[in-house]
């Protein structure tokens, strides 16, 4: 896979970090949000080893 690639896809679905917040703010959630904070946490530990992949190239804030 092309590095320049991988940093882009990286990148996309790190960008739905804020949508995984906001669902644990709903009541409505119920079992699910064990889910979404597992993928909050897995979410989390791509973003850091990104960073320690490619240090100086942190992941834009959205």
């Amino acid at each position: 896979m092309d590095v320049q690639v991988l940093k882009d896809q990286v990148r996309s679905i790190a960008a739905k970090r804020d949508y995984l917040l906001s669902l644990l703010d709903r009541a409505d959630l119920g079992p699910i949000r064990i889910d979404v904070n597992q993928a909050l946490e897995e979410l989390d530990d791509l973003i850091a080893e990104y960073e320690e992949a490619f240090p100086g190239e942190a992941i834009p804030q959205v």
